[in-house]
C-alpha cells in the first residue's frame, strides 16, 4: 500500500511541476476574463432555455466563442497586450460607475479630460495642449 501512495505522490509532484512549467510566462486570468467567462456561461444557459432553433444556435455559438476567447487570453504569452486590454476595460467600467464626473476628449490632442457633472455649459481647457473648448456637462 505504501508503494502506491509513494507513486501517487511522485506522480502528482511531477504533474504539478509540469503544469507550473507550462504556465510560466503566461498571462493567467483577470477581471476582464472573469466577465467574459460569466457572459459565456449566461449565453450557454440561454441557449439551453431558448427553444427557437436559430436563436438557440446563436447563443450556443456565442457561448463557445466567449469561452475560447477567455482561454486564449489566459494562456497568452503576450502579457503586455492582455494587461492593456484589462486596463482599458477597468477604465471603461470606472467611467460607467462615476456619476459625479463627465469625460470628454480634447479635439486637438485627444487627451481625456474629466469635468464635474451638472455645471451647464463650461469652457474646458485641455491640461496637455491648452486647447479651449466648450461642452455641456
Amino acid at each position: 500500500m505504501s508503494g502506491i501512495s509513494n507513486w501517487l505522490q511522485r506522480f502528482s509532484a511531477k504533474l504539478s511541476a509540469g503544469f507550473r512549467s507550462f504556465m510560466a510566462g503566461r498571462y493567467r486570468t483577470d477581471r476582464l476574463n472573469m466577465v467574459i467567462l460569466c457572459t459565456g456561461l449566461a449565453a450557454s444557459l440561454l441557449s439551453v432555455w431558448i427553444q427557437t432553433s436559430p436563436l438557440n444556435l446563436v447563443f450556443w455559438a456565442l457561448s463557445y466563442g466567449l469561452m475560447f476567447w477567455a482561454i486564449f487570453r489566459s494562456l497568452s504569452r503576450n502579457t503586455y497586450k492582455r494587461y492593456r486590454e484589462n486596463r482599458k476595460f477597468l477604465m471603461m467600467l470606472d467611467r460607467i460607475k462615476d456619476r459625479e464626473n463627465r469625460y470628454f476628449d480634447c479635439p486637438r490632442c485627444h487627451q481625456t479630460v474629466r469635468v464635474p457633472r451638472g455645471k451647464g455649459k463650461i469652457a474646458i481647457t485641455c491640461p496637455k495642449c491648452k486647447e479651449k473648448f466648450v461642452k455641456k456637462t
